[in-house]
């Protein structure tokens, strides 16, 4: 028996070979595979490396930059997938891994997914909170529209607001509202609004559709144009159940394009019917101030000052000599008083002054100007002044007796 030789492989030519193998197979070559993202990495280059695992088991996956543009959601690790694509070997590492062509997460679509993602995202930076929204202008003069200049909602818009409020200018910028592109073309509209300050108040929006027709208001563009817009903006995406990204951010929501054009400006006959309310409430309110004063009018001309005034003049002036004596006599009654208390006091203050006392036969001895009142303050041949009731004596003390 002879034995062949054996065919000796470099690694470089055994992982080329198995490569070879794998890419030939053509149950490889589009295969879908389910499973769950862990060791997930988004590359600065733009591809997304990560492993996909069940309970048992991990594969390597790799999605190139081209085909992850495409995805409407972001991948986070513990997200189940249903993947498709290709499976292959990487030469350099020997190992093989998965091509993703496309990805979804399994259980919920993709859209889904990137709404509930998108809207987790942006409500935490504030951007929904109702302390950021602008008050519409009551009374505007230029409505801004940003919508399909083809669609049912610009006619819809327009009859509208001519039927409420036709002295408004309506200045259109027609939009491309779905497909590639859509989005960026509304961000773009919004911002040159502002940049020109072209309108008042804007409404942005469009017909009813798909939750793919409507997907260029959930793009994070149009939320970011909303938010920095300085004009207030009514979001009319043409849908009464759901919501849209743009309708959380919007200033004020409505259901439908009409009803948007109907919360922008007021209605001219509701506006006629409350000035004429008001002019008859102000009419009433001058009737009755009229007849009001019309009948103090009468009051006074029936009144005695005016049949008689020369009575009432005379009657004023008694009055006025009657208040004169009253205020003299009060006044000279109060001087009389206080001169009676006036006396009895300096009759107090007579009685306690040291000069009644000597002007009764006493004397007031005092030393260096302070008052005598004990003969030990006082040393022989100490110096005194000894007042009487008609002038001082000047004397020197010759002796002491105590009692």
């Amino acid at each position: 028996m002879i034995t062949p030789t054996p065919t000796v492989y470099s690694v470089n030519e055994l992982n080329a070979y198995v490569k070879r193998i794998l890419d030939n197979d053509e149950n490889l070559k589009h295969i879908f595979v389910t499973g769950e993202i862990s060791n997930y990495k988004a590359h600065y280059s733009g591809h997304l490396y990560m492993t996909i695992k069940d309970e048992s088991a991990s594969v390597k996956a790799v999605m190139f930059a081209g085909n992850a543009s495409r995805l409407r959601f972001r991948p986070e690790n513990g997200m189940k997938v249903l993947i498709f694509g290709t499976v292959s070997l990487f030469p350099r590492d020997g190992s093989y891994q998965l091509y993703i062509s496309d990805m979804q997460p399994d259980g919920m679509g993709a859209l889904s997914v990137a709404f509930e993602q998108l809207k987790k995202k942006l409500a935490a930076e504030g951007l929904f909170s109702d302390s950021y929204k602008k008050p519409i202008p009551k009374f505007p003069t230029r409505i801004g529209v940003i919508t399909s200049e083809t669609g049912a909602a610009v006619q819809d818009i327009f009859n509208v607001l001519s039927r409420r409020f036709p002295s408004a200018e309506v200045v259109l910028r027609p939009s491309q509202v779905q497909g590639d592109g859509a989005a960026q073309d509304i961000a773009k509209a919004i911002y040159l609004f502002n940049e020109y300050n072209a309108a008042d108040v804007l409404i942005v929006g469009r017909g009813g559709g798909s939750i793919e027709d409507l997907w260029a208001f959930n793009e994070e563009i149009v939320a970011r144009a909303v938010f920095a817009s300085e004009i207030p903006v009514i979001s009319a995406v043409g849908h009464e159940t759901d919501y849209t990204i743009c309708d959380f951010v919007a200033d004020l929501r409505a259901p439908t394009p009409s009803a948007a054009a109907e919360l922008a400006v007021p209605d001219r006959l509701e506006l006629k019917s409350e000035l004429l309310s008001y002019k008859q409430h102000i009419l009433n309110l001058t009737k009755n101030k009229l007849d009001k004063e019309r009948s103090k009018l009468l009051a006074i001309e029936k009144s005695g000052a005016l049949r008689d005034p020369v009575t009432k003049l005379n009657e004023n002036r008694r009055e006025l000599l009657y208040l004169s004596e009253r205020i003299t006599n009060l006044t000279v009654s109060a001087v009389d008083g206080n001169k009676m208390k006036y006396a009895a006091l300096a009759g107090k203050l007579d009685a306690l002054s040291p000069l009644g006392v000597i002007s009764r036969g006493y004397a007031l001895a005092e030393r260096h100007g302070k008052v005598v009142t004990k003969v030990k303050d006082i040393s022989v041949n100490d110096e005194i002044s000894v007042r009487l009731s008609d002038g001082t004596l000047k004397a020197k003390v010759i002796g002491i007796e105590e009692d």
